[in-house]
């Protein structure tokens, strides 16, 4: 329902850019509760006159808070609030590393409406070809050059998210090695593919630039593993980003030991070195892996898997003998969003959101250094297992779901820490209270937060 044209906002302290600041003030007055879901904002020109700044600072603002899914604009009928009222008795989640929402109810509209009338063209009345259609997977590859690097449509598979192509490069590499190498702690997802799979994960130790040289060297030695697990950008749970230097030499151990990489490029997007990717400098040695779920929205689940060229047959294989195809439907829709360049917008909104997030975290944790400083969905606490088990228990008491370290652990000490995903609440100031609680834990274990 719509609320009078009455505005009282408190411009928050900082040396941000003005627009920036009114936005942070304008979503914690919906925060607080003073508007609700589906409640009309009021008029720029009413905020303008009560922040005491220009319309256009004030259309700026509303321009970001749309970015970030807080609002949607209705031409000829205002400023509407999107997003359900966080209270502070709410859980914050900061364990699931999911991205803002930001594709907007309008986009998904058009790109559903596109979708929908490209559907009758599909062959076999549907059953997609296993690994997608040409005209998706050129879609795909289209968006990969524009936003990676280039790869030939014909070697591309599309999967069910980055999740799915994950576990069909082990499987893939099951005849070949029955250990994958990676760091002591890693994604969720890649420890729960192996598992199924009947594969071992072992521990590489690590610096923060990622697995070091000589110790993978020694493990693929003594242990005879031919597969190596990466997350170049962004390792999750870590967050570093390896350079180009520390690819190079890592490939270059692989070659030595006859090893192939899967390589995980689902944080592309935070790239801040820009180095080459491992398929670019091997593609007869790396699985590589990327999706939307990360960089536009997990709704769609659509992902791709571009395997060494030999091995993309049987991989097409065995797509078609586990689910036929990714759903004609879900690929159609993400092939419209990107046509329609949603997926830069997207990009750019997310890149510059991660970056405020990182320096809120590191002001409100006392952290002073991290791996990419410049934005990135997560960052890693490290600390002793048992100390980061009891701060994941006593933050969980008071509102707060962080991922422990038994969910992203492999071995040995350097496992211990909580992981905090700091693009997972929509809205910056729940991230905020979140942030303080852990921080109140952290400095005094024995405090009651309230």
């Amino acid at each position: 329902m719509a609320k009078p044209d009455m505005i009282e906002l408190s411009m928050p302290d900082g040396k941000g850019p003005l627009h920036e600041r009114l936005a942070d003030a304008v979503e914690q007055l919906i925060a607080a509760g003073r508007y609700d879901r589906g409640d009309r904002l009021p008029t720029h020109r009413e905020i303008a006159r009560s922040a005491n700044v220009a319309i256009g600072t004030v259309t700026k603002a509303i321009d970001l808070l749309e970015r970030r899914g807080v609002v949607r604009g209705e031409t000829g009928r205002g400023t509407f609030v999107s997003l359900p009222v966080d209270r502070d008795d709410e859980l914050v989640d900061l364990n699931f590393n999911a991205p803002l929402p930001v594709v907007d109810e309008a986009s998904f509209r058009l790109a559903s409406t596109l979708a929908a009338a490209r559907l009758g063209s599909i062959p076999n009345g549907g059953y997609p070809e296993p690994g997608g259609g040409r005209s998706q997977r050129q879609a795909l590859a289209a968006w990969l050059a524009e936003t990676r690097l280039e790869v030939d449509p014909d070697d591309l598979l599309i999967c069910v998210g980055g999740q799915h192509a994950i576990h069909l490069a082990m499987a893939d590499l099951r005849d070949t090695t029955e250990l994958i190498a990676t760091e002591a702690a890693t994604f969720s997802g890649a420890i729960a593919a192996a598992r199924t799979l009947g594969l071992s994960l072992v521990p590489v130790e690590h610096d923060d630039q990622g697995m070091i040289p000589t110790d993978l060297d020694r493990v693929l030695k003594q242990t005879g593993c031919k597969a190596v697990y990466l997350t170049p950008v962004c390792q999750n749970p870590f967050g570093f980003e390896m350079n180009a230097g520390r690819r190079q030499n890592i490939l270059e151990v692989c070659r030595g030991n006859g090893a192939y990489i899967i390589e995980d490029d689902i944080y592309s997007i935070y790239s801040q070195s820009k180095a080459k990717t491992f398929y670019e400098t091997d593609p007869n040695r790396v699985y590589y892996i990327n999706g939307l779920s990360k960089c536009l929205t997990p709704l769609t689940r659509v992902g791709v898997l571009v395997p060494p060229r030999e091995r993309r047959a049987r991989l097409a294989a065995r797509i078609r003998a586990e689910i036929w195809g990714a759903s004609p439907l879900d690929v159609e829709v993400a092939r419209a969003l990107i046509e329609a360049g949603v997926h830069l917008k997207a990009r750019d909104t997310l890149v510059a959101e991660a970056k405020q997030r990182i320096a809120l975290a590191r002001r409100l944790l006392g952290v002073k250094e991290v791996p990419m400083p410049d934005g990135a969905p997560h960052i890693w606490l490290a600390m002793p297992t048992a100390d980061a088990e009891k701060l994941a228990r006593r933050a969980l008491e008071h509102g707060v779901r962080v991922t422990p370290p038994d969910a992203t652990a492999v071995a040995n000490e350097k496992s211990g820490g909580v992981r905090l995903c700091l693009m997972a609440p929509p809205r910056r100031a729940s991230l905020e209270r979140a942030l303080g609680i852990l921080s109140d834990l952290s400095q005094n274990p024995a405090v009651e937060v309230v």
